[in-house]
């Protein structure tokens, strides 16, 4: 026969981000009781108090601290070189049945061995290029008769090198993210790859950027 601490860990521990919260003190547990009230009646079939689920709630939060910490820590402290690239521009484009070409086109006219920044990710509906600045006129030819739908200057980018267990940590870029969220910094745009993870910043954003990525593994 199950538990009521038996079922409000589970509830809890399918929730990574409300485990979090529950352990760095961010909620209020009993707010948190009444919301899963029903579903832990559910569960045990039978009426459960407010106050046994506040009790298991409490309990358990240490617990969870222990659990959570040290595996997304470890990830974390792990993560290798920072690079900082600045005098970037983000153009978005709407699909269309011409645009891969015009893509292959400017990539043939940069040619393979230039030190330029360059990023294409294509979407549903739109396409995002971010490229070095110097390359604006280029990408303006090349896009000719395309449908420019935004245009973004004045930004700088922040490539993490990630170890390459990322993938199967639980959290991993929320808890990047939500370390960048804190710190006030609006994301322009976020391009990843299997071991890489790379934000683009306004400039005036860039610093403070590279400073909380940085020291991640201290927090």
């Amino acid at each position: 026969m199950i538990t009521i601490p038996q079922v409000v860990e589970k509830i809890v521990n399918t929730q990574p981000f409300l485990a979090e919260a529950l352990v760095e003190g961010l909620i209020n547990v009993s707010s948190l009781a009444r919301k899963i009230q029903n579903q832990v009646e559910d569960t045990v079939k039978k009426p459960v108090k407010i106050g046994a689920i506040i009790m298991a709630l409490n309990r358990l939060a240490p617990n969870l601290e222990v659990k959570i910490n040290p595996g997304l820590k470890d990830v974390i402290t792990n993560v290798g070189d920072i690079i900082v690239r600045s005098n970037l521009m983000d153009f978005t484009f709407k699909n269309s049945n011409t645009l891969i070409e015009k893509h292959m086109e400017l990539l043939r006219s940069i040619g393979p061995k230039q030190e330029f920044f360059y990023t294409m990710v294509q979407g549903v509906f739109e396409s995002n290029l971010v490229v070095s600045g110097s390359l604006q006129q280029k990408v303006e030819e090349a896009f000719n008769g395309e449908e420019l739908v935004a245009k973004n200057e004045k930004l700088s980018s922040v490539t993490l090198k990630l170890p390459a267990n990322n993938s199967q940590q639980l959290g991993f870029y929320y808890y990047i993210l939500k370390n960048i969220a804190w710190a006030g910094i609006n994301i322009e745009e976020v391009v990843s790859t299997t071991n890489e993870f790379t934000l683009v910043v306004h400039d005036s954003d860039i610093d403070k950027t590279f400073s909380v990525l940085k020291n991640m593994g201290n927090n």
